[in-house]
């Protein structure tokens, strides 16, 4: 072989090392490719903010629901709540009324004990991110449950409404709280601008949309039921739960039961309604003033109550009622 040969041969090699090399950059990048890792990010622009000032009361509201979420799913399915489980994220706030451990099966305790352990997750998340506030007093007494569920229906249930009497009633308070947190983060989405809290709540919201799909395919599926011993379906009970809450809300129809006729079904087309959204099928948004009037039961976000019996904590619920006194 001849030197020119030889040289050809080693120009050509050395060509076809260049590409392989650059294909191995494109598919496993600088990072350890010599160990075979592959690309994991960046999943924000590298000129980025991680957080603006403005974002942290914002993400610092929604520990009002996520603290009522976590103490109503941990007591229910265990019997005690965060002041067992993981007290430094009560930051001192007070033990809630009236909860107890409810009378469940063992799949909807399964259920609800994974719910419970998420929301501490979720309390963890904002508090390791944004700061905390101190968990407020919410009253989780099944009287409070009943006064709700009297409102819904415009007159006393006799018995009163005992959430903690069996796994149905407990799947229908639950139906009360966690759909009102995720519209609320759809709610806050557009105004947050640091790329760590917009992953923050992309992710709350990810979870908290689940958890409702899974109350409200719970629901579904037993929508015909009768609720005993009340003589009403489950299907009844989620269309006058949803109806007071946009009732107290005050902004439009932006909750619906588990069936609804077709003009408020997806494309106008289904009168099962497992996922509620508006026309478009997205799902609906409010803002802190409308969760306030609806988690206080009062529709008034100045005037406490419901869960609530001294308001909600953090800068944005602390000025509304300041601005009510």
């Amino acid at each position: 072989m001849t030197m020119a040969s030889m040289f050809c041969n080693y120009l050509q090699l050395s060509v076809l090392l260049i590409i392989l090399a650059n294909l191995l950059f494109c598919c496993y990048g600088t990072s350890d490719h010599s160990k075979g890792h592959p690309i994991c990010g960046p999943y924000h622009p590298s000129h980025a903010i991680p957080i603006y000032s403005e974002d942290v009361d914002l993400m610092q509201f929604p520990l009002n629901i996520e603290f009522l979420e976590a103490e109503s799913f941990l007591w229910g399915a265990m019997g005690y709540g965060l002041d067992k489980i993981a007290p430094e994220l009560a930051l001192g706030g007070p033990s809630p009324i009236g909860a107890r451990k409810a009378n469940l099966d063992n799949l909807t305790r399964a259920i609800i004990t994974e719910f419970a352990f998420q929301e501490v997750g979720h309390l963890r998340a904002i508090e390791s991110t944004v700061g905390g506030i101190p968990r407020p007093l919410l009253d989780l007494s099944a009287h409070n449950f009943a006064k709700l569920f009297d409102e819904a229906f415009g007159y006393r249930l006799i018995p009163p409404f005992d959430p903690y009497s069996n796994s149905l009633n407990f799947m229908l308070a639950a139906y009360v709280y966690p759909y009102v947190g995720l519209t609320g983060y759809v709610g806050t989405n557009p105004f947050i601008k640091g790329y760590k809290t917009k992953a923050l709540l992309v992710g709350l919201l990810g979870v908290e949309s689940g958890q409702d799909a899974v109350i409200r395919t719970y629901l579904y599926e037993r929508a015909k039921e009768v609720v005993e011993p009340y003589k009403v379906t489950v299907e009844e009970f989620t269309d006058k739960i949803s109806k007071l809450r946009n009732r107290l809300g005050m902004c439009g129809i932006k909750d619906e039961g588990v069936i609804v006729p077709p003009e408020l079904g997806a494309e106008n087309r289904t009168c099962s309604n497992v996922l509620s959204a508006n026309y478009d099928s997205l799902s609906y948004a409010r803002t802190p003033n409308e969760i306030l009037r609806i988690v206080y039961g009062t529709g008034n976000e100045h005037i406490p109550g419901g869960f609530y019996p001294k308001g909600g904590n953090g800068k944005i619920a602390r000025e509304l009622l300041e601005h009510h006194s």
